[in-house]
């Protein structure tokens, strides 16, 4: 390489964006291409970022396969910045591999940290703690232990490990303090605050309290009986039943939680789980079939009791029954929550990440645009969209991920 790519290389690794682009902003070699890249992410200019590490990527010959893997690396991640998670993984990693077998560590370990925070944000936390790295943070430059630290500890929030999260983000701080990179140190910061802000609601016997993270964690492994309505699931005693895809159950699970000992009525039951003012025998006869299967699969935890005009709840050897309910609630909640994080995220990717059909939120968010909760940049494919981050609660129990263990 020559003196202004080097010099410019290490304006970037610095973070020095700007003086890396006095060196190279009028060259179109590919690796001047590329650095103008990583200048102009680090700028937050992603779109313009992405089409100059793709010119790059593609101006390398066949035998520079290290250059044009780094430059695969560093399109996912202005990918995973522009939530823009459509693209399969399977390059990422292919280029990995590359730089491994080149003897470049530090960028194959930036690779697979990309790949897993990618996971991470779709909600697959399994497969992410499988395809974390295996590395010892303190024998990592300062960026990759910072990048190593933050992963771990979103990984953590998620499964709701607080101890684990503490731990990682501790780390995290440490090594960003190290990297001198303003970003990490400021996402290493939120993410510490996001563990002393309320993340749920509890509500026993009608009274209600706001729950921080480690609180949540205590009370799912403690023996009450939890109706979480975060997870749509059931735990305790136990008992590890999740009802996500069967929402008649779980809708009067959490009837029977809420009512407290005294129980609930059948036209109150039926209100919650069948959504109608005006029930007629059949509603009777279909309400009795499910709490029927929710009998079953509470047993032996906890039973349910016919009382004079209703149902009634009991957990069993005298637990308490307890409903854990998310801040805000509502069909829209888990898209609010995702779009709280101060990015802009394309259809594609929040469909990706919910699980669900782009058509479905489209919908939603041309519901949520009408009533000023989000706003949308750009058009068509270019499309992406924003909320205002929510203030005085976290987030992260709203997020798409599986029930954690109980």
């Amino acid at each position: 390489m020559d003196a202004l790519i080097n010099a410019a290389a290490r304006c970037l690794a610095a973070g020095d964006a700007l003086g890396a682009l006095q060196r190279v902003a009028l060259r179109e070699d590919p690796p001047a291409l590329a650095l103008r890249g990583i200048a102009m992410a680090q700028l937050g200019e992603h779109p313009r970022a992405r089409d100059l590490l793709r010119r790059a990527a593609k101006g390398f010959g066949p035998k520079e396969a290290v250059a044009r893997a780094r430059c695969v690396v560093a399109e996912a991640e202005v990918a995973l910045a522009m939530r823009d998670l459509g693209e399969p993984a399977r390059a990422l990693l292919q280029a990995a591999e590359v730089l491994e077998a080149h003897d470049d560590r530090a960028n194959a370990l930036l690779g697979r940290w990309i790949a897993a925070r990618r996971l991470i944000l779709l909600g697959r936390l399994d497969e992410a703690r499988r395809a974390l790295p295996i590395e010892e943070p303190a024998r990592s430059p300062p960026l990759l232990a910072a990048m190593a630290g933050l992963t771990a500890a979103e990984l953590a929030l998620r499964s709701l490990r607080s101890g684990e999260a503490v731990a990682a983000l501790d780390a995290a701080a440490i090594a960003a303090r190290r990297s001198g990179v303003p970003a990490l140190m400021a996402e290493a910061d939120a993410m510490r605050a996001l563990l002393d802000q309320p993340v749920a609601r509890r509500i026993d016997a009608g009274t209600e309290r706001p729950l921080r993270l480690a609180e949540v964690e205590a009370l799912l492994q403690s023996p009450a009986f939890v109706v979480d309505a975060c997870r749509r699931a059931i735990r305790g005693a136990g008992l590890a039943v999740d009802l996500a895809r069967r929402p008649v159950l779980f809708s009067l699970a959490r009837a029977l939680a809420e009512a407290g000992p005294a129980g609930a009525s059948r036209a109150a039951l039926i209100l919650r789980a069948f959504r109608t003012r005006h029930p007629d025998e059949t509603h009777r006869a279909r309400l009795r079939v499910e709490l029927g299967r929710l009998r079953a699969l509470l047993a032996p935890a906890a039973r349910i009791e016919a009382t004079p005009d209703g149902f009634a709840l009991r957990a069993e050897a005298g637990r308490s029954v307890t409903v854990l309910v998310p801040p805000i609630e509502g069909e829209s909640a888990a898209l609010l929550a995702l779009l709280a994080d101060g990015n802009a995220w394309s259809t594609s990717a929040l469909a990706l990440a919910l699980g669900a059909s782009q058509r479905t939120v489209q919908r939603a968010l041309a519901d949520l645009e009408a009533d000023g909760q989000v706003r949308a940049l750009g058009l068509t494919r270019a499309r992406r969209w924003l909320a205002p981050p929510m203030s005085g609660f976290a987030t992260i129990l709203l997020l798409p991920a599986l029930p954690p263990s109980g």
